[in-house]
C-alpha cells in the first residue's frame, strides 16, 4: 500500500437509493466506509426521467430506511419533482460519506485478500464492496438504427423529456414496457401522431373491485414472495415489468383504446429494409398476453377475496375493445410521416469495472440476496434481488439491511482473526 492509497473498510459503488441505504445501515453500526457515486446522489430521478414522470406503485409502499413516506396522499403517486424532493430529503437524512463526481473504473481483489479500488480521484482500498450501481447503465439502441435516413430523429427513453423536444410530425415509439407504454401515453395525450411498435410486456389493471391492485397484492402477500420461493425462481429477474400509470391519480393503460383513438399498432419491430420498417406479426398474439395476464391477475384478487369472505363491489373482467386487422409488417418510411423515434427496449448492465468471478455467462451477478460466492462481493437495489420490490423503495432498504449484517460479520471477523494472529 503506497501513502497515496487510502484503506476504507466497506466502498459501495452507486449513490442512488440502493446504495445510500447501505450507507444508511452501515452508519447505524458505525462501519467506516464510503460512497462512490459518479454523478450526484439519487441524480437518475431528475436526469433520466420525463416531465410529466410518476410512480406506478402508492405512495405508501416508499419505505426507505428510516425515511417512511409520510405525505398527505399515501395511496396517490409521486410525481417527479416530488419524487426528487423524497430522495433529497433522504439524502439530508442519511449524510453519508459520498464522493460525488468521482467513478469507480476499476476493483479487484490483491493477493493478500483486500480489494484494489481504482477511481477517478486516485486509489483505495477496502475489505468489502457493494456494488450499488444498479442495471440499468448503456441504452439499448439496436444496430438497425444506424441505418435510418438522418432526417429521422432517434433518441432512447432516458433521454426522452416531453412532446415539445421532438420535430413536428409523427412519432414512433419502440417498446411497449412501462416507459414505452407512457411515453407514448404521454405523446397521444399531448395530440401527436404515435406509431407503437409493440412487444410481449404484460399489464394489470390500476383498480379493481374498490382498491389499487397493488393494496390487493400486497394483502394476498405477493410482496413478500422472495426469489426462492417464486415459481420461476430466478427466472422472474428476466421478467418484463406490467405496464400501467399513476398519472393523473392513477390508471389503466389500454393500448387497444388507443387504437380506437388513432394510435397506430404494429407487432415487434424486427428490422429496417429497403426504406421500409418491418414489423414481427405478432401484435394480436402481444395483445392477448398482455390482457390475459390483466385478468389472470384480477382472477387471483376474486379468489382472494372469495376465500376470505371480503365485501367488495363485483366487477366484470377486461373485454378487447379492439382487434387488430390485417397485419402490417413492413411500413415505408417516406410517406409515413414518421420524423422521430423513441427507442424503449431497456438497458444492459455494464459492470466490466468490477474483477471478480461472480457473473454468469449472459454477465448477470449470480447472487443470493445480494450475497455473492466470492467473499466481499455484494450487489444491491437489482430487479428482485429477494423479493419484487428489491429495486424499488419498498423494500431495497430490507435486501441493504441484510446485506450490511453479512458485512458486520465477516468485519467483526476479521478483526478477531487479525487481533488472534498478533
Amino acid at each position: 500500500m503506497t501513502s497515496t492509497t487510502r484503506h476504507v473498510p466497506v466502498v459501495i459503488v452507486g449513490g442512488g437509493q440502493a446504495g445510500l441505504s447501505v450507507s444508511y445501515h452501515l452508519k447505524q453500526r458505525g462501519i467506516e466506509h464510503l460512497v462512490f457515486e459518479k454523478k450526484t446522489a439519487a441524480h437518475t430521478w431528475s436526469t433520466q426521467r420525463w416531465d410529466t414522470f410518476c410512480l406506478v406503485t402508492p405512495n405508501w409502499q416508499c419505505d426507505l430506511p428510516g425515511h417512511r413516506y409520510d405525505g398527505p396522499d399515501p395511496d396517490g403517486f409521486m410525481k417527479k419533482d416530488e419524487i426528487v424532493a423524497y430522495l433529497k430529503a433522504f439524502v439530508a437524512k442519511v449524510n453519508p460519506p459520498i464522493r460525488e463526481g468521482v467513478a469507480v473504473t476499476r476493483v479487484e481483489r490483491r493477493e493478500d485478500g483486500i480489494f484494489s479500488v481504482q477511481t477517478s480521484e486516485g486509489d483505495y482500498t477496502a475489505n468489502e464492496v457493494v456494488v450499488a450501481s444498479g442495471g440499468y447503465h448503456t441504452p439499448i439502441i439496436p444496430r438497425m438504427a444506424e441505418k435510418l435516413p438522418g432526417s429521422v430523429t432517434q433518441i432512447h427513453s432516458n433521454q426522452y423529456r416531453n412532446p415539445d423536444q421532438l420535430p413536428a410530425g409523427e412519432v414512433l415509439v419502440v417498446g411497449s414496457g412501462q416507459s414505452g407504454a407512457q411515453i407514448a401515453e404521454d405523446l397521444h395525450l399531448a395530440g401527436r401522431k404515435v406509431h407503437l411498435a409493440v412487444g410481449d410486456a404484460p399489464r394489470c389493471a390500476r383498480f379493481y373491485r374498490g382498491r389499487d391492485v397493488v393494496t390487493w397484492l400486497a394483502d394476498m402477500g405477493y410482496y413478500e414472495m422472495t426469489v426462492d420461493n417464486h415459481p420461476l425462481r430466478d427466472g422472474v429477474r428476466d421478467n418484463t415489468n406490467h405496464y400501467v400509470t399513476g398519472r393523473d391519480g392513477g390508471r389503466d393503460i389500454d393500448l387497444r383504446r388507443f387504437a380506437t383513438e388513432g394510435m397506430r399498432l404494429y407487432g415487434l419491430m424486427e428490422d429496417y429494409h429497403d426504406g421500409a420498417l418491418r414489423f414481427r406479426d405478432d401484435l394480436k398474439r402481444s395483445l392477448d398476453g398482455a390482457d390475459r395476464t390483466y385478468n389472470g391477475i384480477n382472477a387471483a384478487i376474486d379468489k382472494y377475496i372469495a376465500e376470505k369472505g371480503i365485501d367488495a363491489p363485483v366487477q366484470e373482467h377486461y373485454t378487447p375493445v379492439w382487434e387488430p386487422g390485417e397485419p402490417v409488417t413492413s411500413l415505408a418510411l417516406d410517406g409515413s410521416g414518421i420524423t422521430s423515434i423513441v427507442w424503449c427496449i431497456g438497458f444492459t448492465p455494464d459492470f466490466r469495472w468490477l474483477d471478480a468471478s461472480v457473473f454468469n455467462g449472459a454477465g448477470s451477478p449470480k447472487h443470493r440476496r445480494g450475497v455473492t460466492n466470492e467473499d466481499g462481493v455484494y450487489f444491491i437495489g437489482l430487479p428482485w434481488l429477494n423479493t419484487w420490490g428489491s429495486g424499488r423503495f419498498g423494500a431495497v432498504g430490507r435486501d441493504a439491511e441484510h446485506v450490511v449484517q453479512v458485512i458486520q460479520k465477516r468485519l467483526g471477523a476479521e478483526r478477531f482473526a487479525l487481533k488472534f494472529a498478533i
